[in-house]
């Protein structure tokens, strides 16, 4: 039976760096953002609603969504955000879970889901196990202003759209604490799972 690992954190807490460490160790890791990023390429059938639902100003020359203008519109609009969400997370869900189907008939002995919003889109039933990665929050508004080259208020304005991070360690069954070295962040991932019998022999 395969094991299914929820890997979740806030946003800019070093999810992705240890997401990465996953797929070294040879984890078939289905990621939400690259799952999110796929349902909207033209062609697609949430591309064809977005399209419909917002109009063709917010499309790139090439035809592609331009994302920073569809971000700027939901991110101070509460409806339109439902809206979006109304189209894009169905699809996500579709491919996420057709992805995690194919790697169990392949034999996978551990799958992880890689989803920032795990608790907040009440997805944990999915999952076997969640793995949270946390760091302290001075230090996340410092990597969230570097990483995106967004102001103090910006930065704080994403941090509260989600979950806080202590909410997050409380429901989680295991914590990697990220505010270390990259060193230390795969002692505490490896250790995770190997009491989860969760690597591949």
């Amino acid at each position: 039976m395969a094991v299914t690992i929820g890997l979740t954190g806030g946003i800019a807490s070093g999810k992705s760096t240890v997401s990465a460490m996953m797929r070294e160790l040879g984890l078939p890791v289905i990621d939400a953002d690259e799952a999110a990023r796929a349902v909207v390429e033209p062609g697609e059938e949430a591309y064809r609603q977005i399209v419909a639902a917002f109009g063709p100003d917010i499309l790139q020359d090439d035809g592609s969504i331009n994302r920073a203008k569809l971000g700027a519109i939901v991110f101070n609009d509460e409806q339109a955000r439902k809206t979006l969400n109304a189209i894009v997370h169905p699809a996500v869900r579709r491919k996420m879970l057709a992805e995690k189907e194919a790697h169990i008939r392949s034999g996978a002995k551990t799958i992880v889901l890689d989803i920032p919003l795990l608790f907040e889109s009440g997805l944990t039933a999915w999952v076997d196990k969640v793995l949270v990665v946390y760091v302290d929050d001075d230090v996340q508004l410092r990597r969230l202003m570097a990483r995106n080259g967004f102001t103090k208020e910006e930065a704080l304005a994403r941090i509260r759209a989600q979950w806080p991070m202590a909410e997050k360690v409380k429901r989680a069954d295991a914590v990697i604490d990220n505010n270390g070295t990259i060193e230390e962040t795969r002692r505490q991932l490896l250790s995770i799972l190997q009491q989860w019998d969760a690597l591949e022999k």
